[in-house]
């Protein structure tokens, strides 16, 4: 399995981004996305051990497709410049708090996980559990190797509190936030070398109880 691979097809698409080069290095992309498919494969099968909301998923239910929705966008550049997957209940648009793995040269690939922009009435299940049990929040990230591999939970934020709740709230600067996301970065070393899936797996597995929390609160949400 050639990580590299990935990356090299990544730094080239960079530079051509357009449909005449790729159509042209069609064979490329999809050897690289195969790599990244069977990278998620065994990332499922590892972390489906601890995750079993993960074992039943299938590689294409959490690979992005590496097509730009260039609709509202001013670049109308066609490709992504990274390839990615997203482990999560019900697949990569299942709603629900994961783990992504994010590939990209130049040391810009990275594993993170949590919430991103979850639906209004995601957002407001997640405050409210972490209103009523913002001290399990507070152990799970204050974990010594949750910290050290993650360091703290962050997102975009409200300047003000959310309705219903006032800045005396011993967890306000976590209900304020619009997304509830820790990230770790990867240099390109660590993506080429033999034993990423194993890193990538430990870092997962740090995320297991942060997830787990969010996911708790989302019970009672529709994602219809």
């Amino acid at each position: 399995m050639n990580t590299v691979q990935i990356l090299q097809f990544l730094e080239q698409l960079q530079e051509n981004n357009n449909k005449p080069w790729m159509d042209m290095h069609k064979a490329d992309y999809l050897a690289a996305r195969n790599t990244l498919l069977e990278i998620t494969d065994q990332l499922i099968k590892g972390l489906g051990k601890i995750d079993t909301e993960i074992a039943s998923l299938t590689p294409k239910d959490c690979v992005f497709r590496i097509n730009r929705d260039i609709r509202f966008s001013k670049d109308k550049s066609p490709y992504k410049i990274n390839m990615g997957a997203y482990l999560t209940k019900g697949g990569k648009h299942g709603g629900c708090a994961g783990y992504y793995l994010h590939l990209q040269p130049h040391g810009q690939s990275f594993i993170a996980g949590g919430s991103y922009q979850p639906m209004p009435d995601a957002l407001k299940q997640i405050r409210q559990e972490i209103d009523y049990n913002g001290d399990k929040l507070k152990v799970i990230v204050s974990d010594k190797k949750f910290k050290e591999f993650f360091g703290n939970l962050h997102g975009e934020s409200l300047q003000r509190p959310p309705k219903g709740y006032d800045d005396t709230h011993p967890y306000i600067d976590w209900i304020k936030l619009k997304s509830f996301l820790v990230m770790h970065p990867i240099p390109d070393k660590k993506v080429a070398s033999t034993d990423f899936i194993k890193q990538v797996l430990e870092g997962f597995k740090l995320l297991v109880p942060l997830n787990q929390f969010l996911n708790s609160a989302l019970e009672t949400v529709d994602h219809e």
